[in-house]
């Protein structure tokens, strides 16, 4: 039997790894506790900054000046503060003599690795006392400093864990501040178990998400999981300074740090070296796995090479337009690069002429109307400067952005120039360009040499990326073959309805309704021009207001009652010989999406309103986390099919022709981000010739994915199926007991609970799994194994008690068995929540109802009511409260209700209750009233600091709290207890009575 090496050697023998051989790493056994942590920063300071302290060393109450500046409110801030002056970390100092001023002391040194002024330190076991007396100690395993400021803090489990357990130790570590004091430094968080390494950025606990923990890979894109192999790929100096201070980006919209990818990090590398040999290529990273941010770091990179005077950074004009800019300008807040965002070429002129080293991003179209000024004789001043400089041109989208003939017109006019072209989708030999005289077909011969590739196929295998599941759908019943169908039977309305009918009504589970209000993901629908999707939008509009043979189904609207909620995007131009058309048309999309979510946009700012689409449907800012924020689907024609990121899209809807190989892969890379748990696939549903759309996708994968085309596709549905069948026997043949009985949880050992537990996890795994196969027949699987609907309920009920058996016999040592994740998601579980403005829609059309056929509510109208009442109260009994007395409110008096919004009567019933509770909850904890309810109005789920919480503190009243009530609480735990108290007023309380409004 193999021998588990308990955790504290394998933490010894990281540390003897990481300060022996040619490693510049110091172990530190000394220091053990933040106290002498800060001595021995002191100690460094004091080394770097001679000059500066000469005969007067720091006084206490200049060190203490100094803990305070370095006491970050966050990762994010202090990744801030590391990004320094020209790349030094600074603290300042008001001289406690006065007559010695003010001085900056220089701390840390971004790109001095291995030199003078960097030191490299391992402490190991420090202790961290607990922060409040509910808490406990606690030790932390490794942490490595340089400069004696901790910036890597690497948690251990022996190989019989899972290395997720160590991530969940991070974030319990974080939940009770831990991390604070000279600890609020770190950048980068390092998880395991030993087997199986992961990194993460360094966040607070509530925006750690384990699906971003990431796998090092080395430059072949070859696994390192092993911590041995990891701690010298890794954390060898001088990759561990690199990682903590230059392969970093501050996201300033976002607040968060971003540490880069290996296979992005070797990218920059390979970059930096071709430059170095003065020498082009080109970079091959698939769709989705962060290209501009590897291509923004590239850019700020190669300025650090002598030779390098100017790096251009070049997009496509519709990038630049889009999110292109708006992800430079949050990296590029805290760093030396200038945005050229504007249409003034002389503002292009100026930059490229001036003596900084800096970064431009602008458009090729600009640089072409800079050319074309130079030869009218403009500018011939700056024209001869510009002509002669060193200059790298980083090309974001290479396979599309740059033409070969503007590409040669622009070496022409900077003859020392090297070009760097990013791509997800190369254009190779098998789909090259059609020969135009000696220009350049394919990517290699545009760029040169690949220098580095990471495909889809990778990516999908590190996580980076999720697999693409592609459904062929006919809505065709003809003899015909494929090639003999015109295109025009897709333009016909029946064909059109049946794609809307499987949007709308068949793809519930692609589009994560089970996830519930607010939370299900959205999707583009493609078609071949602007007058189909014109015409689709306009039936889509008759199709939800019940025009047509296909209606919205009652079971969508007891989801999203509003759903789909859609618009259209597409080009408008002024001279064009449809351009009436579309701009009719566009002011109508216009005018409803102004109704929809109460903007003001007019044919005047389109490009407004395209943004505005853009962030809707990728919701990365709060405000679109809430329902009546949200688009559903989009109609496109070409728009954001390349280069738009929103990792909440799911499916991509295609009703045309099978497309390039390289516009096919880009176009599905829209949907197969990393967003949750439970979005495992980027769904593809085509309706149009389903044999020619599967060559051309096996065909695009080929070309794209280097052979591993099997790796990229979901499982078919025989293989999925016959997965799913196995992991139910399996499960259920380990239990013994009768399920009717139970299962007698103290008598069964913790190796087989365990077992059990992980049995349950891949079962519920390929259930989710094989519920969004077209095929999927649910009597079907019941049938064959045996299960049902109640059975599902006991099995979940079994895990659930495991788990919490489990839990707690972890600290009795007992843990034999294979790694389990005990905080795995599961994934199966369906959300069937009714919405509640779906009752309150069906209440006040059955109102309307009765007033026009002048008749009261039928029997049956009011059983279907009482239903969805029911139903409700199983996820959220306190609004069906107040909803059951509306509704009987309502029955009694139906008359007196008409011509008045159900929905607004609600509301004021909520906020009458609300405001009871919060009434109550004052007098009993002795807190100002106004002041809870401005902290009630403000609360952030998950943030650290509530608005209004000062207030609410100032406002409470101990003293008589401590006259009236009995058993009142000391002051500390009395604070304690009312911030908590809070929490769960507003969360268990509150938020519920005013979910999805």
């Amino acid at each position: 039997m193999m021998q588990v090496k308990p955790e504290l050697e394998i933490e010894k023998q990281l540390i003897n790894q990481l300060v022996t051989g040619e490693s510049q790493w110091t172990y530190r056994e000394d220091l053990k506790t933040e106290e002498q942590l800060w001595d021995n920063f002191f100690e460094k300071l004091a080394q770097n900054n001679v000059a500066l302290l000469a005969d007067h060393p720091l006084t206490e109450q200049e060190k203490r000046q100094i803990q305070n500046q370095l006491n970050f409110v966050s990762y994010y801030d202090a990744a801030k503060w590391l990004v320094g002056e020209n790349g030094i970390a600074k603290v300042e100092v008001q001289r406690e003599d006065a007559s010695l001023g003010t001085i900056r002391l220089s701390v840390i040194w971004r790109d001095n690795i291995a030199a003078g002024k960097s030191s490299y330190e391992v402490v190991n076991q420090v202790e961290r006392d607990k922060a409040n007396p509910l808490d406990q100690d606690r030790r932390l395993d490794v942490t490595l400093l340089i400069n004696g400021l901790p910036m890597i803090q690497i948690e251990l489990k022996s190989s019989q864990a899972a290395f997720i357990d160590a991530f969940h130790q991070i974030k319990k570590y974080d939940r009770e501040g831990k991390f604070r004091g000279i600890y609020s430094s770190l950048q980068m968080f390092v998880v395991t178990n030993k087997v199986d390494t992961r990194y993460i950025a360094a966040a607070r606990e509530n925006k750690l998400n384990k699906q971003f923990l990431t796998k090092w890979v080395d430059k072949d894109n070859h696994p390192v999981t092993n911590l041995t192999s990891f701690a010298h790929e890794v954390l060898s100096i001088p990759r561990a300074h690199q990682m903590a201070m230059q392969y970093s980006v501050i996201d300033d919209s976002k607040k968060a740090l971003i540490l880069l990818r290996p296979y992005q990090i070797h990218a920059i590398e390979a970059v930096q070296e071709a430059s170095r040999q003065q020498a082009s290529g080109y970079v091959w990273h698939t769709t989705g796995s962060g290209k501009t941010l590897t291509s923004y770091k590239v850019a700020r990179n190669l300025l650090q090479i002598p030779s390098i005077q100017k790096t251009i950074f070049v997009v496509d004009r519709r990038d630049l337009d889009q999110q292109t800019t708006s992800s430079f300008l949050s990296y590029a807040t805290n760093d030396v690069i200038d945005i050229d965002e504007t249409d003034n070429t002389h503002d292009l002129v100026k930059r490229l002429g001036s003596n900084d080293k800096r970064v431009v991003v602008t458009t090729i179209q600009k640089i072409a109307t800079m050319m074309r000024k130079f030869e009218q004789g403009l500018y011939q001043r700056d024209a001869d400067k510009i002509k002669g400089l060193r200059v790298a041109f980083v090309v974001d989208e290479c396979h599309r952005a740059v033409t070969p003939q503007t590409q040669k017109d622009i070496k022409a006019f900077f003859p020392q120039s090297l070009w760097y072209g990013f791509t997800g989708t190369p254009i190779f030999k098998e789909n090259k360009r059609q020969q135009v005289g000696d220009l350049a077909q394919t990517t290699q011969q545009q760029y040169g040499d690949r220098l580095h590739e990471y495909t889809v196929k990778e990516a999908i295998h590190d996580a980076a990326v999720l697999g693409f599941k592609v459904d062929y759908r006919n809505t065709l019943i003809t003899d015909k073959s494929e090639d003999d169908i015109p295109d025009t039977v897709y333009e016909d309305e029946e064909h059109m309805l049946e794609v809307l009918d499987a949007i709308i009504n068949k793809s519930r589970q692609q589009l994560g309704f089970q996830k519930g209000v607010g939370k299900t993901y959205n999707a583009l629908l493609t078609v071949k021009s602007i007058p189909q999707a014109q015409a689709y939008y306009d039936l889509l509009k008759k199709v939800k207001v019940g025009e047509t043979r296909v209606k919205v189904s009652e079971r969508v609207k007891q989801v999203l009652p509003d759903f789909p909620k859609v618009t259209i995007t597409y080009s408008v131009t002024e001279n064009e010989e449809d351009s009436r058309v579309n701009q009719d048309h566009m002011k109508q999309v216009l005018e409803d999406y102004n109704q929809e979510f109460d903007t003001h946009f007019t044919m005047a700012n389109l490009r407004g309103f395209n943004t505005d689409v853009n962030n809707r449907l990728a919701r990365k800012q709060d405000k679109y986390l809430y329902r009546n924020e949200q688009l559903d689907l989009v109609i496109v024609v070409n728009r954001l099919l390349t280069g738009f990121d929103a990792p909440c899209l799911s499916t991509l809807f295609i009703d045309r022709k099978p497309m390039q190989p390289q516009d096919l892969i880009q176009a599905f890379s829209r949907t197969n981000r990393i967003f949750d748990s439970s979005k495992t696939y980027g769904h593809i549903i085509t309706f149009q010739k389903p044999i020619a759309f599967k060559e051309a996708v096996d065909n695009a994968l080929k070309l794209y994915s280097n052979g591993g085309e099997n790796d990229v596709l979901a499982p078919s549905w025989e293989e999925e199926k016959r997965n799913f069948l196995r992991s139910c026997s399996d499960f259920q043949n380990l239990i013994t007991d009768d399920p009717e009985e139970g299962l007698q949880i103290e008598q069964i050992s913790t190796p087989e609970l365990r077992k059990l537990a992980k049995a349950y996890q891949v079962f519920d795994k390929y259930l989710a799994s094989i519920r969004v196969y077209k095929e999927y027949d649910e009597e079907e699987i019941y049938a064959q194994t045996g299960l049902s609907a109640e059975e599902l309920e006991v099995y979940l009920g079994f895990y659930q008690n495991i788990l919490a058996e489990l839990k707690s016999r972890r600290d009795d040592g007992d843990e034999d068995g294979e790694p389990l994740d005990i905080h795995y998601e599961l994934e199966s579980i369906q959300v069937d929540e009714i919405n509640y403005a779906y009752i309150l829609t069906l209440i006040q059309s059955l109102i309307e109802q009765g007033r026009s056929q002048e008749k009261n509510l039928s029997a049956q109208d009011r059983e279907a009511v009482d239903t969805y009442i029911q139903s409700l109260e199983k996820t959220n009994p306190n609004l069906a409260q107040i909803i059951t007395e509306l509704w009987r409110q309502v029955q009694a008096n139906p008359e007196s209700y008409r011509g008045q919004s159900i929905a607004n009567i609600l509301d004021q019933m909520i906020e009458a209750v609300i405001q009871q509770h919060i009434q109550v909850f004052s007098k009993r904890w002795y807190v100002g009233e106004d002041e809870l309810r401005y902290y009630v109005e403000h609360y952030r789920k998950g943030a650290k600091k509530q608005l209004g919480e000062s207030q609410l503190t100032k406002s409470q009243r101990y003293q008589d709290y401590k006259i009236e009530v009995a058993d009142a609480l000391n002051p500390l735990l009395y604070k304690k207890q009312i911030k908590e108290a809070c929490k769960q007023l507003v969360e268990e309380v509150i938020e519920p009575l005013r979910v999805g409004r």
